[in-house]
């Protein structure tokens, strides 16, 4: 879907739509997510897509988490956090980590040190 946008002069031109950024994921992501149910691995690939055509949706942590970004969005009837970085100069998401709230920054530390 292209946008279309008048300039000054009254002559259409369409503005290219961005480009998503590519995915990557650590292996211990991979592994988490392979076990979970079909219907919610397929609302994880609606979120993972999300965050990679805009990287910043997600909160910026601070402290021991620095550089890290959760997003939370509530596929069912549980909220879930997504873990990610994001290397802009090779323009690359890397999911690290999903989980529910409960001790999900705790064990995101652990995983990280």
């Amino acid at each position: 879907m292209n946008l279309e946008n008048r300039n000054q002069s009254g002559k259409d031109r369409i503005l290219a739509k961005p480009k998503s950024y590519t995915q990557l994921a650590y292996p211990k992501y991979n592994k988490i997510k392979k076990k979970l149910p079909s219907l919610l691995i397929k609302s994880i690939n609606k979120a993972e897509n999300e965050v990679a055509k805009n990287p910043s949706i997600g909160t910026q942590k601070h402290g021991d988490l620095k550089g890290i970004y959760v997003y939370k969005f509530k596929p069912i009837d549980q909220e879930l956090l997504l873990a990610y970085e994001v290397n802009s100069k090779k323009k690359e998401v890397i999911f690290i980590a999903i989980g529910g709230h409960e001790n999900f920054y705790r064990d995101l530390k652990q995983y990280l040190k």
